[in-house]
This record gives C-alpha cells, sequence and structure tokens, in this order.
C-alpha cells in the first residue's frame, strides 16, 4: 500500500470516519470512493503524519488527516469519537464497566472479557462466558 500508516491505526480511522465520501479534489478532479482508496492514493504531507488535534463546532475533539492529492492540493478528512455522551450512553457505559469488573473477579483477563462483552453488544455468540456462566451454576 501506498500510506505509512500502520494497520491498528487505519482500523481505527475506518471506525472513526465522519468524512464524507466520495471525496473529490477540487483542484484536479479526482474522486476518491472511500478511506481506504484515500489513504492509499494520496500523498503523505512531507514531514509530517498529517494528523492533527482539534476541536469540531460543538467543542467536541476530532483528528484531522491532511493529504496531498497527486496534483499537489492538499485534502482533509476528520474523524471523531462516536461514543454515545447522552445519559443513555453513560449509563450503559457503567453496566458495562460494571459486567466487566465481574467477568474479571471471575478469572477471566481483562482484554478478553472486553473483547468477549463487546460480541455481545453487537448482538454474537460469546462461547467464553456462556462456559464461564455454565461453570458458576
Amino acid at each position: 500500500m501506498g500510506y505509512d500508516a500502520d494497520d491498528e491505526l487505519f482500523a481505527g480511522l475506518q471506525v472513526l470516519s465522519e468524512g464524507e465520501f466520495p471525496k473529490i479534489c477540487p483542484n484536479c478532479g479526482r474522486t476518491y470512493e472511500n478511506l481506504a482508496q484515500f489513504l492509499e492514493l494520496t500523498v503523505p504531507i512531507s514531514g509530517h503524519t498529517g494528523l492533527k488535534a482539534a476541536l469540531d463546532d460543538d467543542d467536541r475533539p476530532v483528528v484531522e488527516l491532511f493529504r496531498n492529492c497527486v496534483c499537489g492540493s492538499t485534502l482533509m478528512d476528520f474523524f471523531r469519537s462516536r461514543r454515545d455522551e447522552s445519559d443513555g450512553g453513560r449509563q450503559r457505559r457503567a453496566i458495562f464497566d460494571r459486567m466487566l469488573g465481574v467477568l474479571v473477579r471471575r478469572g477471566m483477563q481483562h482484554d478478553i472479557a472486553h473483547d468477549e462483552l463487546l460480541k455481545l453488544a453487537r448482538g454474537e455468540h460469546s462461547e467464553l462466558i456462556d462456559n464461564l456462566l455454565r461453570v458458576e451454576t
């Protein structure tokens, strides 16, 4: 690939992407259909990561990503957390944290417990949690 970002950073940016695609260079008209294409077909800004922390119009943190189109024009996309900051979102995170604590106290490693709870939150099955509950009952 033509970009220098590591796989974990790229995966994180995909999750957080709030930019609009396709993205069109206003200078030459080149079209970038998605984030992967944008990163692969643009050029990093010389001497910089191209990443900049900023605040959006509501004073929420965002990360701006600057890249150069092959024509030389600088393009930008931005990424923000999709975390639900409402009362309901905070309550769900508190419940998640309590459930995580229970699993850790029952012997599951923190990172594994976190991943397994995320599976349940996405509606997927967690055999590890099922097995842990079977042993406890």
